[in-house]
Formats: structure tokens, C-alpha cells, sequence
């Protein structure tokens, strides 16, 4: 008997067993027809794991939002490398821009030889197609044969910062249905049609345009990057169009286009090419990366000779007009003044002691009124520009080469602010740089707060607190008065980096 009821139990264990092997192995079978059904066709565990981090790390990015106010609004996270180009998700369903490797893309068979999309780096998506391409700008749709599914592009290059992507609208490629059977809607008609030859380039004047460093380090350069090689045959279709803006820097479309700028959302044809390119290619802040442009390649210099073209600016370095600096062509030094945050209070004074030391004195309040060409102009007169760190220091770009330019960086730890922005884009301009590093007892800061104060004594705590509080404190609530016996010394330093400087500070 007892026996027996063993045997019942050994058999019952293995029934159960059986069971639940059977339950497992239809649970990976059911696992298996929903991976097939609902993954991304081409993808690996690898890729879409690596493709979840970097989305997450573009997520955390665009918290850190960036104002039109200053130059970089974010921390020191903003320098880190950029990362490769990388193709878009070709897989169907529409959608984003894929952060996937060019491996794992390669990996699909499908995908049209004609269109793709780039993540082109970490602030910037480029598409291009290729084929018969019907662009209409009210709906900011384009039509594309061969295309198999939908793209979707912010042709603006700040894509991690959530607050400039809210102010630029989003373009669709769309596949070109054929004829408009069954419950497809027919494909638009043409109503204007391009050459050949000519590209259409979609780009964005929304985000932070206004701001003189976004308008070049977003939009301007990126542009150049982006159309130079096209030798004049691009047509560039402005969404989030501003007509005072255009016009602003109308002189540098016209430069890089033999064709009128088209504000697209509000255009009613229909606009016919047979290439397309939605979205200008970034680099780096104010610089051309020549290695990532097409062979021969191309850099800040051709930008900057692309300028003076522009402008009508007529020196090229900043030599001297004779043999030696002397009073009919003395050094120019252009101060760049600011009204309301980070002012010289002391600017009468600085130009004296500049004017004593032999330099022809100009100063300049560039805002967005100012005329380009004539700013430009002044500008490209001066051999040392001064200012403090700020958006006027992008006129930087009409310097002249073996210019010499000296960022008065404010009171508060600032200095990877200064150094991204303008520091370092002024090797690749052919620009001597310096800095000029504000200390306790010049600036207004040490009027507004106590001795012992954290805005004085540890200025790190208050960065810890987020970009917003950075900038108030040190961005929006400071003036600055540079001590005339420092900034001499400087001031002296910048001729001898001049041409035939060295016998003009020896003079003095």
C-alpha cells in the first residue's frame, strides 16, 4: 500500500514536470511570434539596447534648456565629444531619427538607395532624398519617390533642448503615392518646378534667432556646412520664417544661393526637385569641422571669406597700411559695450589708457538693430576687439586674420563658458585669443552681497544649482569695472601680437 502511494507521487512529480516544460516552452514560442511581430526589423538585443541609452541620454540633454540670452546654456556636459554621424532608422513605421550604428543600418536590405536620414551629430538631423520630390510648405510635407515609409525632422540644430525644439516645426517625408487608388489621396500636382541641378534645403529660423551667437552657431554656419558644395545651386525653403531676419542676412543666402529664399510655410505651390536635403549639419560651436566636409573639404576660413564677400569687407589680415603702425594707420581697438548685465563701467577710462599706449579707439554696441554690413565693416577695421562674454563677441567673425581678440570673462567660475563659446573657435578663425579674467574687486557683485556670501566665496555652489541660477547671478546681475593697471598689461600684450607690434609696445 504504501508502495503504491509513492508511485502515485513520483508519477504525479512528473506529470507536473512535463507540464510545466510544455507551459515554458509555449511561453517562449508566444515570446518569440510577439518579438517577430512588434521589433524592429534589423535591429539586434545590441542595438536596440544601445539605442534606449543614447535616447535616454538625449532625454536627460533637453532638460537642460537653452536660452537666447548667452551663448551656451547649459554646464560643462555641452563640451563632450560629439558623437558620428549615424544613419537613421530605416525600419517601417515613420517616426524620429534613429540613433542606431551605421552597422547595425547596415544590416537592413530594404532600405532605399535614394533617402535617408542622419543623426549628424548630437545637436543636428539631416535628411536627403533623392528622386521626385514635391515639396508643400503649408502642411510641411514632402513627397518623395522612392521612399517606402514616413521620416520626421526638426530642421534645426539644437535638438537636445526641449524649449528650441517647441519653436520649430516638424517636416515629413512622405512616400509619393502613385495615383491615388482606393483610399490613398492623389499625389499633389506640381506647380513649380526646379532644375536638375537645383537642391532644395529646408532649414528652421525658429529656436533662438535673434541671439547673435545662435543665429550663427545654429543656423548661419550650419547652413554653410550644409550648401557649400552645392556651388550655388540650392534653394533654401525658411520654415518658421522671420522676414526681418532673413533680410539681416540676406547678403549670406545670396552668397551661398543663386536662387531667392522662399518662406515655405506660408508658400501655396508646390515645389518640384529632384533632390532634398531637411536640416543643416552642426559641428561645433561658431567652427567647420573640414575633416566632415566633402573632399577637398572646407573650413572656418572659407566661411570667413564667404563673409567678407558678403559685406564688402576689405582686410583679409591685419597688417598695417604701411611698413609700420604709425598715425596714419595706428592699431584699432574696438570695445564692444553692453547695456544693462555685464557692462564696462569704466569704458571712458579703458579708452584713454588704450588711446595712450598708441591705439586708435572705436567703440561699438552691436544689438539687433544694428546693420550687419556696417557692424561688419567696423568690425573687420579693428586689429584687438574687447568685450565682455556675451553674444556681441560672435562678431568675432569679421576680424580680420592675426587679429587679436580679448574676452573679459566675469566674476563666477566661468571660464569653460568662456572657453567653449569663444576660446576655442578662434583657432580655426586664425584669431590670437586672450582673456582677461575679472576679479573680486571689479565687479558689482561685491556691492550686492556680503563678504561671506556663497555668490563670493563658492561660486560652485550656486553653478550646482542649475543654469538658471548661474545666469542670474553672474550673467543678469553683473557689471564689471576692470582694474586700467591689469588690463594695461594686456592691452600691451595683444600689440606685441600684432604685426610689427613688437616696435609699437616697445615705444610705449
Amino acid at each position: 500500500m504504501k508502495s503504491n502511494r509513492n508511485l502515485s507521487r513520483a508519477e504525479g512529480r512528473r506529470l507536473g514536470n512535463a507540464a510545466l516544460i510544455a507551459f515554458m516552452l509555449g511561453s517562449l514560442l508566444l515570446l518569440s511570434v510577439i518579438r517577430a511581430r512588434f521589433s524592429p526589423i534589423g535591429k539586434t538585443g545590441d542595438a536596440i539596447k544601445a539605442e534606449e541609452e543614447q535616447q535616454g541620454m538625449l532625454n536627460k540633454e533637453s532638460v537642460k534648456m537653452e536660452t537666447p540670452d548667452e551663448a551656451v546654456a547649459s554646464t560643462e556636459e555641452e563640451e563632450e565629444e560629439e558623437i558620428h554621424p549615424k544613419p537613421a532608422d530605416t525600419s517601417g513605421g515613420g517616426g524620429g531619427v534613429s540613433t542606431r550604428t551605421p552597422a547595425a543600418a547596415g544590416a537592413t536590405t530594404d532600405r532605399p538607395s535614394k533617402a535617408v536620414c542622419y543623426e549628424t551629430s548630437r545637436r543636428s538631423d539631416t535628411c536627403e532624398a533623392a528622386g521626385d520630390v514635391r515639396v508643400q510648405g503649408r502642411s510641411q510635407t514632402i513627397h518623395v519617390s522612392p521612399l517606402d515609409h514616413e521620416w520626421k525632422v526638426k530642421p534645426y540644430c539644437r535638438k537636445h533642448d526641449a524649449f528650441a525644439q517647441s519653436h520649430v516645426k516638424e517636416w515629413t517625408l512622405r512616400p509619393l503615392s502613385s495615383a491615388g487608388g482606393g483610399a490613398a489621396p492623389p499625389p499633389p500636382q506640381c506647380t513649380v518646378n526646379s532644375s536638375a541641378a537645383t537642391t532644395a534645403f529646408v532649414l528652421s529660423t525658429g529656436g533662438f534667432t535673434g541671439n547673435l551667437f545662435h543665429d550663427y552657431t545654429d543656423v548661419l554656419i550650419p547652413a554653410f556646412i550644409t550648401a557649400h558644395r552645392f556651388a550655388g545651386e540650392v534653394q533654401f525653403l525658411v520654415s518658421s520664417f522671420k522676414s526681418w531676419w532673413t533680410n539681416r542676412y540676406l547678403e549670406i543666402f545670396q552668397q551661398l544661393s543663386k536662387y531667392e529664399v522662399i518662406d515655405i510655410d506660408n508658400d501655396d505651390e508646390v515645389r518640384c526637385y529632384r533632390n532634398v536635403v531637411v536640416g543643416p549639419t552642426f559641428h561645433k560651436e561658431l567652427g567647420v569641422d573640414a575633416s566632415k566636409t566633402p573632399s577637398p573639404g572646407y573650413s572656418m576660413v572659407d566661411f570667413r571669406a564667404m563673409l567678407r564677400g558678403a559685406f564688402g569687407l576689405e582686410r583679409t589680415t591685419a597688417e598695417p597700411s604701411g611698413d609700420k603702425w604709425d598715425i596714419r594707420r595706428r592699431p584699432r581697438l574696438l570695445i564692444i559695450a553692453r547695456r544693462g548685465s555685464r557692462a564696462f563701467l569704466n569704458e571712458r577710462a579703458m579708452a584713454d589708457m588704450a588711446m595712450s599706449l598708441g591705439f586708435d579707439v572705436r567703440v561699438g554696441e552691436p544689438d539687433i538693430t544694428s546693420d550687419v554690413s556696417k557692424f561688419a565693416r567696423l568690425v573687420n577695421s579693428a586689429d584687438v576687439m574687447v568685450g565682455v562674454h556675451g553674444a556681441g563677441l560672435t562678431n568675432m567673425v569679421f576680424l580680420p586674420a592675426g587679429a587679436v581678440l580679448i574676452q573679459v570673462v566675469p566674476y563666477g567660475g566661468l571660464e569653460w563658458l568662456a572657453r567653449g563659446t569663444f576660446k576655442e573657435p578662434s583657432a580655426d578663425m586664425q584669431i590670437h585669443y586672450m582673456e582677461y579674467m575679472i576679479q573680486l574687486d571689479e565687479t558689482t557683485l561685491s556691492e550686492q552681497y556680503p563678504k561671506d556670501h556663497p555668490v563670493l566665496k563658492d561660486p560652485a555652489s550656486i553653478h550646482k544649482q542649475g543654469w538658471d541660477a548661474l545666469k542670474t547671478v553672474y550673467l543678469d546681475k553683473q557689471n564689471v569695472r576692470p582694474h586700467l593697471g591689469r588690463l594695461k598689461i594686456t592691452f600691451m600684450e595683444a600689440l606685441k601680437l600684432l604685426p610689427h607690434g613688437q616696435q609699437q609696445a616697445n615705444n610705449n
